[in-house]
């Protein structure tokens, strides 16, 4: 049976996807957003080692909440790091007829037959996709991340080819991501997809710098503040999001 690193879970999770929701934090991720509040999930192949039985077991305990269209959310850290452990997960959990959802950045994606046939077998099992798309251009992306964005986006063109439905979520960061011309870009983005059923605009926050300070990693957008409600209602109406 396969085994992966977990992080940690949430047992009442409720804005990572529709509903009341079981949420699995994946350990490892290869991004370095400046922004991220986990920096403690970045290493990958350390942590607590859970087997699927285990995971699908903790998790359906809380099954009876989830009647209102709630179900699992596998996140991360960056989920797609593990990718076969995700689908053998979801395999189980579609067999308990437990709605699926997967928050990703894409990162991970290669555009690849080997890479493309292990997302096929995952997407098999996935209900929803929750996909970040940090920031419209490439070298800024770069910068904010540590990777481009050119697979991210060929992710996202080919989970519109197979029709796997999509919310898109966007990190509002003042000075960063909040001009008129990279929203507008991002706009764009969504746009040209058809399987997007929501889109999210999440408002910085800071609320991860003290885990900075307990790595002893440096925190590169200390000086930056949290976002008005005027700037969000602004960046909601440019790009589309409810």
């Amino acid at each position: 049976m396969k085994e992966g690193y977990i992080h940690s879970f949430e047992t009442f999770g409720s804005v990572d996807g529709p509903g009341v929701r079981f949420i699995i934090f994946m350990q490892g991720c290869p991004l370095r957003c400046k922004y991220c509040h986990n920096p403690d999930t970045w290493k990958m192949n350390v942590g607590q080692k859970f087997d699927v039985d285990t995971v699908v077991k903790k998790a359906l305990r809380y099954k009876n909440y989830w009647s209102k269209g709630g179900g699992v959310t596998v996140s991360g850290g960056e989920a797609l790091s593990q990718i076969e452990f995700v689908t053998e997960l979801f395999k189980e959990f579609k067999k308990n007829n437990v709605h699926t959802c997967l928050d990703t950045s894409g990162g991970t994606y290669r555009d690849d037959e080997e890479y493309r046939s292990l997302l096929d077998d995952l997407l098999k099992y996935t209900d929803l996709i929750l996909l970040d798309i940090k920031h419209a251009d490439s070298k800024c992306h770069k910068d904010l991340t540590g990777i481009s964005n050119e697979n991210i986006l060929k992710f996202a063109h080919y989970l519109d080819e197979k029709k796997i439905p999509v919310w898109i979520r966007h990190v509002l960061i003042p000075t960063v991501t909040d001009s008129d011309e990279q929203l507008t870009a991002v706009r764009k983005i969504i746009d040209s997809l058809s399987n997007v059923q929501k889109v999210e605009i999440l408002p910085y926050h800071g609320l991860g710098i003290h885990k900075y300070e307990s790595l002893n990693i440096e925190y590169k957008f200390k000086d930056i503040v949290e976002p008005s409600a005027e700037q969000i209602a602004h960046a909601k109406k440019i790009i589309g999001a409810k």
